[in-house]
């Protein structure tokens, strides 16, 4: 069944982050940190993971190349608070065969982002339950030199998210259709849709891989508590109709 996920957070500097560590594990990559002088290594993460770049046309073609993009980052923010990368965490319709959930995020991310001025670092996690995809923007505008020396403030407006929303929910049900899939997304919550239920959280790949070793955790508890108060709800409803 698809479902909708989608979450964005800052990777920021004042937090303790560093955005070449948070793009290797991702990645599952090596990745050489020029600022710290120290080594991210992930490449034994056991999750299936592929990973691109889709560069604006103005980009250095250095760009393109993960460790020099994001020590180039880091190098151009002097703060100690910087922000240094947005991520986007997307679920992706199971429904779709691995070339065609790629196909659909790479249409998506240029339509939204690159065409826009932002360099997308996308790691595909191919997980056969739980497929996602990670996107990580560059918050400063792309010049032929490099990046730009102040940034475009329009891309912190909270207006896009929602419109990064809905515009998910348009292109994956797009996509759902020409897979000829009955299965369709909805970035609305249960209360804008008129629905009657708890909404469910988001696993996560980090729950989801303790729930197949049989780890219990809060997150898990709590998905199972609500899906049984929805069963249990709709048992009530049913019985009085």
């Amino acid at each position: 069944m698809a479902i909708y996920h989608f979450s964005a957070q800052v990777i920021s500097r004042g937090k303790g982050r560093c955005v070449v560590a948070a793009a290797a594990y991702r990645s599952a990559e090596r990745l050489y940190d020029e600022r710290t002088g120290l080594t991210y290594d992930y490449t034994k993460r056991r999750t299936e993971i592929e990973s691109e770049i889709l560069v604006p046309e103005n980009c250095k073609p250095e760009f393109s190349n993960r460790e020099k993009l994001w020590n180039a980052v880091e190098a151009s923010e002097k703060r100690s608070d910087s922000q240094l990368a947005r991520e986007i965490n997307i679920a992706i319709p199971v429904e779709l065969e691995k070339d065609q959930q790629k196909a659909l995020v790479r249409e998506y991310v240029k339509d939204n982002f690159v065409d826009k001025g932002m360099i997308a670092d996308i790691s595909y996690h191919h997980d056969k339950t739980n497929p996602h995809v990670h996107i990580m923007l560059t918050m400063r505008e792309v010049t032929p030199d490099g990046f730009s020396k102040t940034k475009n403030r329009q891309w912190n407006d909270r207006n896009n998210i929602k419109e990064w929303r809905e515009k998910w929910s348009e292109y994956a049900n797009r996509y759902l259709e020409m897979a000829k899939s009955r299965e369709r997304i909805d970035h609305r919550n249960y209360k804008e849709r008129g629905i009657e239920k708890v909404p469910q959280i988001h696993m996560g790949p980090k729950v989801y891989n303790l729930k197949k070793k049989g780890v219990t955790t809060r997150v898990g508890d709590i998905i199972r508590q609500i899906k049984e108060f929805n069963r249990n709800r709709n048992r009530i409803i049913v019985a009085t109709l």
